[in-house]
């Protein structure tokens, strides 16, 4: 499913303009980046959470030139979904 995909759901679940329910989406998204470059984790009940991720620092090969680098430590964005959700789609999905 794509953003376009969830924009049209939407619309024609709830009878909104198309335009005003891509904009809301838009600005979810916008605000769950913006959360998240900030470093603040978001939590949406029964949906699941966006979080951000501690990755540490790591010695990895370049094996073309048979060389060793350093990755430094650094911070992902994930999403870690809802038990409640978890098992819906666990259920609905064969």
């Amino acid at each position: 499913m794509t953003k376009a995909d969830i924009v049209n759901e939407i619309s024609k679940n709830t009878g909104i303009e198309k335009v005003t329910v891509q904009k809301a989406v838009e600005a979810f998204m916008e605000t769950v980046k913006d959360s998240l470059t900030e470093g603040r984790n978001v939590y949406l009940r029964g949906f699941g959470s966006f979080i951000v991720k501690k990755r540490a620092e790591k010695t990895a090969r370049n094996i073309s030139k048979n060389t060793t680098i350093i990755i430094p430590e650094h911070f992902i964005p994930s999403f870690k979904p809802a038990k409640t959700f978890v098992s819906q789609v666990k259920d609905q999905v064969k």
